[in-house]
């Protein structure tokens, strides 16, 4: 029998796994039900128009799109949706744009049950939770030069193996201006070379491999 004073909770997770281990969390809580479990993003949109649940806990990396593009299509039927991105990595880049696109609250896989039963809490009081370790990571490139929409389609290429004469022709622009991108990426990232530029992106959640 579902509660009315019950905090109404949607979890989106593509593991199996995960998903048992969240739902045991959120059932051990008198006053957190799990209205309904998705395991992609097209699934997680469509059982938030179905459900409208109180806090959504989404997964950043799913297997149709990612959880930031499931949140703002959901943000955009539903603006008030609470949602809690949960990702077993930090990424600042990734934090920035979860968190500009609506996300009420960023939690590694790694935090312990008690803490994310406690951001569940607050985020449905209508608070914000950002944990301090993602907070640090956030704050460590605060104003550091964001790299272009075009600098990223380099990178990218670069971390596939493209060699500057290959980029030049997918892009239709001269070798001359790929080296240009090449030297932005570098100086922007901090990068000695292609190997730590496309690691540093890796790590910073610009780019995925």
């Amino acid at each position: 029998m579902e509660d009315r004073a019950s905090i109404r909770v949607l979890s989106v997770d593509d593991h199996p796994l995960l998903r048992e281990g969240i739902a045991a969390v959120i059932e051990s809580q008198p006053d957190l039900i799990l209205v309904s479990q998705a395991s992609s993003g097209a699934e997680a949109i469509r059982l938030h128009r179905e459900h409208q649940p109180d806090v959504t806990l989404m997964d950043l990396r799913l297997p149709d799109l990612s959880g930031i593009d499931a949140m703002i299509a959901i943000r955009a039927e539903f603006p008030d949706a609470r949602i809690i991105m949960l990702t077993t990595f930090g990424g600042d880049v990734e934090i920035q744009r979860a968190l500009q696109a609506g996300a009420r609250g960023y939690l590694l896989k790694s935090t312990p049950p008690s803490e994310l039963i406690e951001a569940i809490r607050q985020v449905h009081a209508g608070k914000k939770r950002v944990p301090a370790e993602v907070a640090a990571h956030l704050a460590e490139h605060i104003g550091n030069e964001s790299l272009t929409p075009r600098e990223i389609e380099v990178l990218r290429l670069i971390a596939a193996g493209s060699r500057n004469r290959d980029i030049a022709e997918r892009l239709f622009i001269s070798e001359e201006t790929v080296k240009v991108h090449n030297k932005h990426i570098m100086d922007k990232l901090g990068a000695n070379d292609r190997t730590q530029a496309i690691a540093i992106a890796v790590r910073r959640g610009i780019i995925q491999l």
